[in-house]
């Protein structure tokens, strides 16, 4: 294995790790992922991996997985270095640097979609990526204008589970929606208003695609119209929403489940 022990933190091969902050990815798409349980999780996929940035500790533990992979460069660093390199303390003693999987065509994604609209939080990002692969909807489809899957905070909240699904990006909602009806999905908005229906009546189709809104505006009245039907969890009286990570994840359960009866 190519193992590389740091003698100088300003490498120019070392930037990158200080440099790709949540939003940020280059040209060529590369990304930095954080934690041994992300990852491990991450070289399990099939995924190109640049470089990893760790201690002989994480090596040593994990010697055979590194083994499987053939990486380029890894770097070796103690956890003070490692802090120096990248300007802020740690909580683990490994990170990576990988590129991004190409993305999903619209027509190639699974007969189960999570749709977002407008998410702003990276955590909603990846809490709703890990909830999706653990419950077995495999294509995650998200607006050009929220924060990726793939970026450093979403990714570190999905535990890496975002590389398990087929993710897909658009760019106009209205004509996003209109293609997948066309290929035959039914698309299920939720929304808390007068129109929608109960979670617990509604008929669930072989084909759907779950829309999700924006953490405190929601679904916007022309989105809500170009969805199939509106749809809202059964809650108390005076709680009026729930956080858009949980409504995703108990409206997957449902949708899933009925469909194993």
């Amino acid at each position: 294995m190519n193992f590389i022990k740091i003698d100088n933190i300003h490498m120019p091969e070392l930037e990158i790790y200080s440099q790709l902050r949540d939003h940020a990815f280059t040209k060529d798409n590369s990304f930095i992922a954080d934690s041994p349980k992300v990852v491990n999780l991450l070289l399990e996929a099939d995924i190109e991996v640049k470089s990893i940035l760790a201690t002989e500790q994480y090596y040593e533990e994990f010697q055979e997985l590194i083994a499987s992979k053939n990486i380029p460069i890894l770097f070796v660093a103690d956890k003070k270095e490692m802090e120096k390199i990248i300007g802020h303390k740690l909580h683990h003693n490994c990170m990576m640097h990988g590129v991004r999987p190409p993305l999903a065509p619209l027509e190639e994604l699974e007969d189960h979609v999570l749709m977002l609209d407008a998410i702003s939080s990276s955590e909603n990002i990846g809490a709703i990526a890990r909830s999706a692969a653990a419950l077995g909807v495999n294509s995650y489809l998200l607006p050009t204008q929220a924060p990726h899957p793939f970026g450093r905070r979403a990714l570190r909240v999905s535990m890496g589970y975002a590389s398990r699904l087929k993710i897909s990006i658009y760019e106009d909602i209205f004509t996003t929606i209109q293609n997948l009806q066309a290929m035959g999905y039914r698309v299920f908005g939720a929304e808390v208003c007068a129109e929608s229906i109960p979670l617990g009546k509604i008929d669930v189709p072989k084909k759907w695609v779950l829309l999700m809104g924006h953490e405190g505006k929601g679904l916007s009245k022309e989105v809500q119209d170009a969805c199939d039907v509106l749809v809202e969890i059964e809650m108390m009286p005076e709680i009026k929403s729930f956080n858009v990570g949980v409504a995703a994840s108990i409206l997957m359960y449902k949708f899933k489940n009925a469909q194993l009866k």
